[in-house]
């Protein structure tokens, strides 16, 4: 005799819906709360909206290659047409926009906290060259204080990232 369990799930696994039981995605629930940890990306404030979108497209593969695995939500999403997606951070991404001046203190300030933010910044250098040999040698050649910082990301615990960016503009 086969049970009611069994072929609810077998019904959720073929796309349908069963009525004595959740979809299959509810039986493989993620647990974790997801206000604990979010990404904060700043840029100064004057960046065109296309540069913007360069620097902000930069920064995520740059967290994505280098945050902890822990922050990638499930690697497939299956519709219920049977497609496949790509699966996307499970924590929030903010977009926020500041005076140019700004973008570097906060840097600094989120360099303080290094076992507790990942943080990754985008100097204009990154835009102006094309060949990362050549980035390298125009970071090396140029201190720190002279860099004009595009933005930057941060990504950590959702308490200390307000306490530096909470004050912060939404880009719009």
């Amino acid at each position: 005799m086969r049970s009611v369990a069994r072929d609810c799930y077998l019904l959720t696994i073929s796309q349908s819906l069963c009525p004595y039981s959740m979809p299959l995605f509810y039986l493989n629930a993620m647990t974790y709360d997801y206000k604990e940890k979010k990404t904060v990306a700043v840029l100064a404030a004057n960046l065109e909206p296309g540069v913007a979108l360069n620097v902000v497209g930069h920064l995520a593969i740059s967290l994505g290659a280098y945050a902890e695995k822990d922050l990638m939500g499930r690697s497939k999403l299956v519709d219920a047409s049977g497609v496949s997606h790509v699966g996307i951070s499970k924590y929030p991404v903010i977009i926020t926009k500041v005076k140019a001046g700004r973008v570097r203190q906060l840097i600094h300030e989120a360099k303080q906290h290094p076992n507790d933010i990942l943080i990754i910044d985008y100097p204009e250098q990154m835009l102006t060259t094309g060949h990362d040999d050549e980035l390298a040698e125009a970071i090396s050649t140029t201190k720190e204080e002279e860099i004009n910082y595009f933005g930057a990301i941060l990504y950590g615990k959702s308490e200390l990232i307000n306490t530096l960016t909470g004050k912060f503009s939404l880009w719009r």
